[in-house]
């Protein structure tokens, strides 16, 4: 039953005859201590759901956010004191990547259409890895001998370059990620926004003088999209065999039968051998090309369908996966390329 503030109020000073039976006209101050709580709980979502919306230019009346011409390049801080880099190409285009993670949180065209969500439980004080962007899992995709998706996304990444348009970022081993996987590596991560396009590279090198070591790699891609009934994902997805995370204890491979990918119930599923879809967003006019050009294999489709606490319905995680384990011998490297490139519909 659902109630308003001050009917809750009116209601908590009548006679109540149980402390565990609700009525319509009975409540114990337990629990109209209970409902305000929860009330409460649910303003503080709705306002965090409402700044993050407005935050990615999808406030009420609003289809696309307006660039700001003022928007300047360089290091910047958010609110709670992370160091993020913003990028500003001369079309109006804009991208920012955090240090905390290297992970991209933003990107708007020229026209300042947001591609790239943020979740609105995100921790964005560095407390927890960010739940949104475009986020690194390495050395571990998913659940493994070290902790979930690795620690590149909860690392701080240094600056080596940067300009009003790019970007390069740099991970090197630490006393923390060598406490849990003790190798001699090189992580570059470096951004390039171009007019018409974002252009991510992630190079992995083995520094060591000798011996192998293996690794998986993801980008934990959370892309913006206006309302998942207006969204279909485009691709060679049909007839290819993918796995079925939330079936069964371990999952089930299925064949897919549909051309495109329309998210109607939550969804964890890996699709190897398929590293070129394109969101297609009815609700913005616009597609979203995800053109894995090199080391890519795979694609990872995840979205926690009726959690509105993620904010399920303005978000879909499309990664671009490296599944299979690689390994990289001495002096080796390996290297990731993706292109988010955007069109009209």
């Amino acid at each position: 039953m659902k109630l308003s503030l001050l009917s809750i109020a009116a209601l908590s000073s009548l006679s109540m005859s149980s402390a565990f039976v609700v009525r319509p006209s009975l409540f114990s101050s337990s629990s109209t201590t209970t409902a305000l709580s929860m009330a409460s709980k649910r303003a503080v979502q709705r306002e965090k759901r409402t700044k993050w919306m407005e935050s990615r230019g999808m406030g009420a009346g609003a289809g696309v956010a307006e660039p700001s011409a003022s928007a300047a390049a360089g290091m910047m801080k958010n609110e709670e004191g992370l160091d993020f880099v913003r990028l500003v190409s001369p079309s109006g285009a804009s991208a920012e990547v955090y240090l905390y993670g290297g992970v991209v949180t933003s990107y708007k065209d020229a026209e300042g259409t947001e591609f790239i969500a943020v979740r609105p439980d995100a921790k964005m004080d560095g407390s927890k890895p960010i739940s949104g962007g475009l986020s690194h899992c390495w050395p571990q995709f998913g659940p493994g001998e070290i902790q979930q998706h690795g620690f590149a996304r909860n690392v701080m990444w240094d600056v080596k370059s940067s300009t009003d348009t790019t970007v390069e970022l740099e991970m090197l081993p630490s006393d923390y990620t060598k406490e849990m996987w003790d190798k001699e590596f090189a992580c570059t991560f470096s951004v390039t926004l171009e007019d018409d396009q974002l252009k991510t590279n992630m190079l992995v090198k083995n520094t060591g003088s000798e011996g192998s070591f293996d690794f998986q790699a993801a980008l934990h891609s959370y892309f913006t999209v206006s309302s998942l009934e207006k969204l279909e994902i485009a691709g060679s997805f049909q007839g290819k065999e993918f796995l079925n995370k939330l079936v069964g204890d371990g999952g089930e491979m299925q064949t897919e039968d549909r051309s495109s990918i329309t998210i109607t119930e939550e969804y964890d599923r890996v699709y190897k051998g398929v590293n070129d879809p394109v969101l297609k967003d009815a609700g913005t006019g616009k597609a979203l090309n995800v053109l894995n050009q090199a080391g890519w294999e795979d694609t990872v489709i995840w979205n926690p369908y009726g959690n509105e606490g993620m904010g399920y319905n303005e978000f879909v995680c499309v990664e671009s996966v490296k599944f299979d384990p690689v390994t990289l011998d001495a002096g080796s490297s390996w290297e990731g390329v993706l292109v988010l490139k955007p069109e009209s519909l």
